[in-house]
């Protein structure tokens, strides 16, 4: 068994932490942006620097690959982003592209024999902050092998026109052609050239804490669905239209939230979560009378049958009278549970164990770029234990310990897959 640099990982924590430093502890590092191209020519220093050969595709993905003693066999690539929200932290994606540096690193280092070339890659756009949608790249990459109610949605075309949400003259073709890193479509990943994909991430919430944990040995991607709830009601004048003949759309969907958080936690499943994220209010005018009112809805769990039974509270708002408001309910998006490869997964738990890692199964409620990769390889994830469960925020915290053991595991399960 093989272990990483606990030395190194933590300089490039340290180091990668300084593009897009917001000040506060955190980042805020858009993807193509200058703080993006600072964190992607220093992963092109350090990986030329221990002789990785380093490719470019069209939409910016960066491989860097260490040469195998087998020259006609495909690759195992270790993925992940450099990209940041708004005021995120120094771990989500970044983690990922650091541990599979640090794992050819490391395979450098001690001449690690190996049949496969390794590839440690950053996929362009994950997050989609500045120009969505989220996992932009590697849609278009895996376009080919996504169910069609996803493909519909990454067409090369639309994506190289979103526009930039700061400024909707810029669009996300642009910005590539003008970063200096629009390179060869011939580089892309691809079943023909690549083996198998391992991501490395940070869990984004406390499971793992919670259990005592270090590692995560990631087994799916939730199922998960996305619908707008539109109330509609009548605009008056705040101060002078009695109570009882209001239509307030705005009221109307309070009720009609609390509702569905009763309805849906009598079901009784401890492991179904939901959210109400994103609104919309009209015409949002303090002396006004809302005659308009939407929300999301957000629901995730592994079994389709759950899921069923939430979104059958959520369409059943379609039948009442809220407040003398009218209710629609439009579906936005929807995604099955994303299995990873079982024989994969079997290397990472294996790799844990011998390195003698504390870990447990777990499943990922967030998405990730492998769960498009999985349509195309077979692939899986490895999870580090995230500080108070906190992620997508400044004070986000994975110990340099457990970055080096997600290093570490996922090192020697990839040895397993060369093996």
């Amino acid at each position: 068994m093989y272990t990483c640099s606990l030395e190194r990982m933590t300089n490039k924590i340290n180091t990668f932490s300084k593009f897009g430093d917001a000040g506060h502890g955190g980042i805020t590092r858009y993807s193509l942006s200058e703080e993006a191209i600072m964190a992607r020519k220093e992963f092109i220093k350090r990986m030329e620097a221990i002789g990785a050969v380093i490719e470019i595709d069209d939409v910016a993905n960066i491989y860097a690959t260490l040469p195998g003693t087998d020259e006609n066999a495909k690759r195992i690539v270790m993925a992940s982003h450099c990209d940041s929200v708004k005021n995120g932290g120094n771990y989500d994606g970044i983690l990922g592209v650091m541990s599979a540096m640090e794992v050819l690193e490391t395979v450098h280092e001690h001449n690690i024999p190996h049949k496969h070339p390794l590839t440690a890659m950053i996929w362009t756009n994950e997050e989609g902050s500045l120009y969505p949608p989220a996992m932009m790249c590697s849609g278009i990459v895996c376009y080919d092998y996504l169910p069609e109610d996803i493909r519909v949605k990454f067409r090369y075309e639309d994506m190289m026109n979103s526009k930039s949400i700061l400024d909707e003259e810029k669009t996300f073709g642009e910005a590539l052609k003008a970063s200096g890193f629009m390179g060869d479509k011939k580089y892309r990943l691809s079943p023909e050239k690549y083996l198998y994909m391992f991501e490395t991430h940070i869990e984004q919430g406390p499971i793992l804490e919670d259990a005592g944990k270090d590692i995560g040995v990631v087994d799916c991607v939730l199922g998960m669905f996305n619908y707008r709830l539109k109330f509609y009601g009548q605009t008056t004048h705040a101060g002078t239209f009695p109570m009882p003949k209001r239509k307030d759309a705005f009221f109307a969907a309070a009720k009609a939230l609390n509702y569905l958080h009763e309805e849906i936690d009598k079901l009784g499943y401890s492991d179904l979560v939901y959210t109400t994220g994103e609104l919309v209010c009209h015409p949002c005018v303090h002396t006004c009378v809302p005659d308009f009112f939407d929300f999301s809805f957000d629901a995730r769990h592994e079994d389709p049958k759950v899921l069923e039974k939430v979104l059958e509270i959520v369409k059943s708002c379609e039948e009442k009278d809220w407040a003398g408001c009218s209710c629609k309910v439009e579906k936005a998006w929807n995604r099955d549970t994303v299995y990873w490869d079982k024989k994969l997964v079997a290397y990472v738990e294996e790799a844990a164990k011998e390195l003698g890692v504390s870990y447990q199964y777990i499943h990922s409620g967030a998405g990730h770029d492998a769960q498009f990769v999985s349509y195309m390889l077979p692939t899986t994830m490895i999870f580090v234990q995230s500080k108070d469960g906190l992620s997508h925020c400044e004070p986000e915290y994975s110990s340099p310990e457990h970055c080096t053991e997600g290093a570490s595991v996922m090192l020697n399960a990839v040895l397993k897959a060369d093996a």
